[in-house]
């Protein structure tokens, strides 16, 4: 069962924040193999969605995202740094964590639509819930990316976010 925690960066914990930055250079730096700023000044503003697995008695990180407010990196609101722990992959997490990341942000800023710059492999996955694409394709750090695009008030199309209850530890 996987323990959801959405909360400002400031609520976070540095036990927490730790987890964070090093599952995403785990994922973003070393195994996508990307050399990026992945620390860019803009996790200080957002919200972040965590989700946590109890594994021989400790708490591990398996999924993560952010949310920041509109007109911050786009005029609407936007998700990103989406991604799953490799361990956890193929259980379904992934559409878990993109389900609650919708619901947190669309309870955050009500009426807004939300915009993602997708790594074009999972264009179809994040379509699954809604989002249109908005762009060609474009190069960012060696990867291709397209933008994407989620109307205000959008309703989850995809399941899978039903009975994982949502803490701040």
């Amino acid at each position: 069962m996987i323990e959801w925690q959405w909360d400002h960066f400031a609520q976070l914990s540095g036990a927490d924040v730790y987890q964070m930055l090093a599952l995403r250079q785990q994922v973003f730096i070393l195994e996508q193999q990307c050399l990026y700023p992945d620390i860019d000044g803009f996790d200080l503003d957002a919200h972040h969605l965590l989700g946590w697995r109890t594994i021989d008695g400790k708490r591990r990180l398996a999924a993560c995202l952010r949310c920041l407010a509109p007109g911050v990196k786009y005029p609407e609101m936007s998700l990103g740094r989406v991604l799953s722990a490799p361990e956890a992959r193929a259980s379904g997490i992934g559409r878990e964590l993109l389900a609650h990341g919708i619901a947190c942000a669309q309870r955050q800023y009500p009426g807004r639509r939300i915009r993602i710059g997708a790594q074009r492999y999972l264009e179809r996955f994040y379509a699954g819930f809604g989002f249109a694409t908005t762009s060609e394709p474009y190069d960012e750090d060696g990867i291709m990316h397209v933008e994407m695009l989620l109307p205000a008030g959008a309703t989850n199309r995809s399941s899978g976010a039903a009975g994982s209850p949502l803490t701040s530890p």
